[in-house]
C-alpha cells in the first residue's frame, strides 16, 4: 500500500475515530516517508534517522488530537518532523551554515507536492512494476539500494538496472511529449 495525501488523511480520521488498525497502519505507512524526508535533510548515521523517525511516531501518536481534520495531514505530519529535527540539531549540537536553513525548515509547498504526486503516479504507470516500484523506492521514498533490494526481494544490481532502465524510459517519453 503506497501513502498519499488522502490515504493518510483518511487512516488518522479513522484513527482518531476509534478504528486502531487504521491508526497501525498510519504509522506504518508514515515510516518510509519519514525516513526519506530526514534522509534528504539530516547527514547523520542511519542509527540518527531511525531515531528521529521514531521520535516524530511517538510525537503522532502522542500528539494526534491536536489534528485537525479540516486541514492537511501532511502539513502537520511534517511540521511534527521539523520541530523533532531542530530538536535533534539542538541536542547534537551541531552548527550548521545559516545559508540553506531557511530552505530546509520552510514547510514544502503541499498542493504542489500532490500534484507533483499524480504526475509521478502517471508517470509510472507507464512503466514495467519493477521498475517503477524500485523508482518509487529509492527516488521518491528514499530508500537506499540495500533497502530497496531487501524490501523487493531481488538483488542489488537487479535494483540499480531495474531504476536506470526506468528512469531512461521516462526520459525518453517525456522528451518525446515535449516535442
Amino acid at each position: 500500500m503506497r501513502a498519499d495525501e488522502a490515504l493518510l488523511r483518511r487512516l488518522m480520521v479513522d484513527g482518531l475515530d476509534g478504528d486502531a488498525g487504521a491508526h497501525t497502519a498510519l504509522l506504518r505507512l508514515l515510516v518510509p516517508l519519514l525516513r526519506g524526508f530526514y534522509r534528504r535533510r539530516v547527514s547523520g548515521a542511519d542509527d540518527d534517522i531511525e531515531d528521529l523517525v521514531q521520535e516524530t511516531l511517538i510525537a503522532v501518536h502522542t500528539r494526534r488530537a491536536t489534528y485537525d481534520r479540516d486541514r492537511t495531514f501532511t502539513a502537520w505530519l511534517f511540521a511534527i518532523a521539523r520541530y523533532k529535527m531542530i530538536d535533534h540539531f539542538r541536542r547534537r549540537r551541531r552548527l550548521l551554515p545559516i545559508e540553506g536553513m531557511e530552505e530546509m525548515l520552510v514547510a514544502d509547498d503541499f498542493e504542489a507536492a500532490v500534484l507533483a504526486r499524480l504526475d509521478i503516479d502517471d508517470l509510472l504507470a507507464g512503466l514495467p512494476p519493477k521498475q517503477a516500484q524500485m523508482i518509487r523506492a529509492t527516488r521518491v521514498e528514499g530508500l537506499s539500494i540495500v533497502e530497496a533490494a531487501e524490501a523487493g526481494g531481488i538483488g542489488q544490481s537487479d535494483v540499480k538496472v531495474s531504476v536506470h532502465r526506468g528512469i531512461k524510459s521516462l526520459i525518453a517519453r517525456v522528451h518525446g511529449s515535449a516535442r
